[in-house]
This record gives C-alpha cells, structure tokens and sequence, in this order.
C-alpha cells in the first residue's frame, strides 16, 4: 500500500525524512576515497538492505517501502566501487500482495530487509515473500523458489549452521499452515520442510536456532485484518504468549513455554546451556514501548523521534526439566540490529555489538559491545547528527579469539549529508575506526547486511 507523497514535501511520515530520506536514483562510483587503510584480508562485497521507495511514493509502513540494496566491493586494500540498485520485483511497478481475487502473489515481494549469501546465491529477503537473486554487481536475476520446493513465503532471517553449511528457515501466515520449517543443504538444495504443529497467527520475524533445536516465537503481535498500515498485525492482550522449542530433526513437535507478555523482533542468538536449558537472547518490546514504536513505523500522530523504543536486551532460559521459563532484563539501553560472530550462530558467545538509540541516557545513536562474561559494556557515540547501521562482524586473518576481527557498518552523517562504510576494531570499538569508506552520496539508514567474502 503507498499514496502518493506531497508535493511540497511537508508532513511526510518519519521513515522517508532524515537519515531515512530516500535517494532517487541508482549511481555507481569507482575508485572510492578511503581514509586509513582497509585490512588487505577484506577482499568481498559488503551489501546492505533497507526501504526506498520511489519518488513520488509514500508507503503507509516503513516495512512496505521498495528494496534497494547499497554495496562496497572491496580488495587489494582498495574500495573498488560503490552502487545502489532497487531490487527488480513485481511490486517495485505496484503489484500487490494480494491479488484481486484475494489469492497471494509470493512474487509480489519489496524484497527490503535483508541480503544473503548461501551456496552462491545472493538473496534479497522480505518475509511475506519469496527471495529474490542478486548478480555480484546487484543486478536482479529473478525470483528463487529452491526449485519449486518453497511454496510459502521465506523469512529474512534464515540461519546457517556454522558447521554443516545448512541454512534453516521458515515461512509464517496468518492464516493456516501459520508456521513451515525448511533446511536447505550447503549446496543449496532443499533436504526438509515440514509443518510447525500448534503454532499461531503471530508475525514471527526471526527465529532461534541452537545445536540441536530450533525455536519459535509465538508472541502477542498477531493477525488482525483491520490494522490500517497494510502490515496487518496488531498487539493484542489476549493472545497467550509462548517460546517453543522443536528438535532440528523432524517430524517433531515443539515443547511450549509460557512467558511474559512481550514481543522481539530479532534473536541476537539461542544456545543450549550445560544443564541442557535453551537460552535465548534478543531486544524485547513491552507493550508500551511496541506500540510508541509501531507508530514511528506508520508515520501515526505523536510518534517518537526515533524508530525504537523501549526495546532492550533481555534473556530467556527455558528449562526442559521442570517446563518453565526464567526471564531477565540484561540492560537499560535502547537497542536493536544485535549481531554476533556468526561462527557462534547456535552456540554460547561472548560478545554482542548491537545499535542503541537515544533515549535511556543517551542523547545520540551509538554502537555497543557487550561481553556476556565481564557484563562490561563499550559505548561508542556516533557523534552529532549521525547514526550507525546495524554492525557486520567479519573475521580478521588469522584471528583465533571471538572478537579478533572487525565490524562494518553504515553511517549516515545529516550534517554533511554523507555516508561512510567504516572499519572498526571489534575487540575496541571505541578505537578510531581503521578506515572510513566515504560514499558518494548519503545512504538512507537501512535494516540489514551480510560482508559476501570472495572466497
């Protein structure tokens, strides 16, 4: 659903102003000005996901914006270029979600959430539909369905395993089958799927996966036709708010745990503990804070100045013993976009380096690292009028400790209506950063990414 923007600019919803104006246009740049010196072991591309509509368009949710991925191609110390490209969908020239005949169009997709490598292909994700393939220089190649065996929508957030090479996904609805579970092969070939028994209408965004189960979030924001910003999901006080927790191996059927009201976008990660309990770990909304977020997101009257509110770092340690769940706060900031080492996807990790907002004491954007052993935390402002992107953690050559290596992120600089793709030491994040990529043009603050090594 879009309308058309006004003319004069003005009254214009929170997603397409500031460091979310959207570009209006596609631009490539060579031979990019780079202060510091890029590590010679990064040699890839780092591309990154978010929402742009066209001119002229107004999406009524920032989530229903058209994709457009931003890249850097790096190597031999160098940043090679820099391109921006709308990710080529049915619904980029309008093509609704749902067709007149009230059947959905899986190819319909705004493809803005996040990119992916996995077994050579780079996807462009949007969870109501299916992926989309990218060429390494952000050309769209077409729709991707694993060769027909994807017959619902794809999460943005699939998680490959870090040993065997499988991506595991899903596909949510809100109607019934509400929940499908699929594992791809390191080869890309599709070795499973099956229906999630008992799960409900809940909009599910991601998903934990730990060394030998998966969980689910079936939490209070659930399906209600008559949500007007044509995402149509709604907190409701009624639903009962459950984790289950379901083997890797199936058929099987999740165990459930009840837990507070609350909802969580994303899973920072899950692990199992050596007394054999889940742990879960993500940015969790309460009611209030969901809903004051909910209107930054639909540009509603007396939305806040930032797009999160409230969300902050919380843990969940579901106990297979005795059926319940322990629940804790683990900090006062504002945070959402937390990423790990990758490598550490389904096992205990240390370090956690995550975007905060302002707000909880803080009056600009920052970056943290938090050390889950120390419980110490680092706090790197972002500076006046800027804000940093979700972090990217990337190995560093030779690198042997959880956070020998570094993080990428985007920064959008409103001051000098500039961007830069940075390169910061993820052991101290505080440190000046170790080059600064300046881009030819302000990127529009974005959703996620993925450094795509060459190897």
């Amino acid at each position: 659903m879009t309308r058309t923007a006004p003319a004069d600019g003005l009254h214009q919803p929170p997603y397409l102003a500031g460091h979310f104006t959207p570009v209006p246009d596609e631009i490539t740049a060579r031979d990019l000005t780079v202060r510091g010196a890029i590590p010679p072991e990064l040699s890839g591309r780092y591309f990154r996901n978010g929402h742009n509509p066209k001119p002229g368009e107004e999406p009524t949710h920032w989530f229903r914006g058209a994709g457009m991925l931003h890249g850097v191609r790096l190597g031999g110390g160098r940043a090679q270029w820099y391109r921006n490209r709308w990710v080529r969908t049915p619904a980029l020239d309008g093509a609704p979600l749902v067709r007149g005949d009230g059947t959905v169009d899986l190819t319909a997709s705004v493809a803005g959430t996040h990119v992916i490598e996995h077994a050579g292909r780079i996807l462009a994700l949007q969870e109501a539909n299916l992926p989309f393939e990218m060429s390494p220089e952000l050309d769209t190649i077409g729709v991707h369905d694993f060769r027909g065996g994807l017959t619902t929508a794809m999460t943005a957030h699939p998680k490959e395993d870090p040993e065997t090479g499988e991506l595991h996904f899903f596909g949510y609805a809100p109607t019934a089958p509400y929940l499908t579970y699929y594992v791809a092969d390191a080869q890309g070939e599709l070795i499973h799927s099956q229906v999630v028994p008992a799960a409900g209408p809940t909009l599910m965004h991601d998903f934990g996966l730990t060394a030998h189960h998966t969980v689910w979030l079936d939490l209070p924001v659930v399906f209600d036709a008559e949500e007007p910003s044509g995402i149509p999901y709604r907190w409701s006080d009624t639903y009962r708010p459950r984790i289950g927790v379901m083997p890797r191996t199936g058929p099987a059927e999740p165990v459930w745990y009840e837990v507070e009201a609350g909802a969580m976008i994303h899973v920072t990660n899950a692990h199992e503990d050596a007394a054999g309990r889940i742990v879960v770990e993500g940015p969790r909304y309460d009611r209030s804070s969901w809903e004051s977020s909910w209107k930054w997101w639909t540009g509603a009257p007396g939305h806040p100045p930032v797009p999160a509110v409230g969300s902050m770092r919380h843990r969940w340690i579901l106990d297979p013993a005795t059926g319940t769940a322990r629940e804790e706060r683990l900090d006062s900031l504002v945070t959402e976009f937390a990423t790990i080492n990758e490598a550490l996807t389904g096992s205990a990790h240390r370090y956690t380096y995550t975007v905060a907002f302002p707000g909880a004491g803080l009056e600009r954007y920052a970056l943290v690292k938090y050390d889950a052993l120390t419980g110490r935390r680092q706090i790197a402002d972002a500076g006046p009028g800027r804000m940093y992107g979700e972090p990217c953690f990337v190995k560093a050559a030779g690198g042997t400790a959880e956070d020998d290596g570094y993080l990428m992120t985007l920064v959008s600089d409103l001051a000098r209506d500039a961007s830069e793709l940075l390169v910061l030491n993820a052991r101290d994040v505080t440190q000046p950063p170790i080059a600064a990529i300046e881009l030819p043009r302000r990127v529009p603050a974005g959703i996620h990414g993925s450094w795509i090594p060459d190897a």
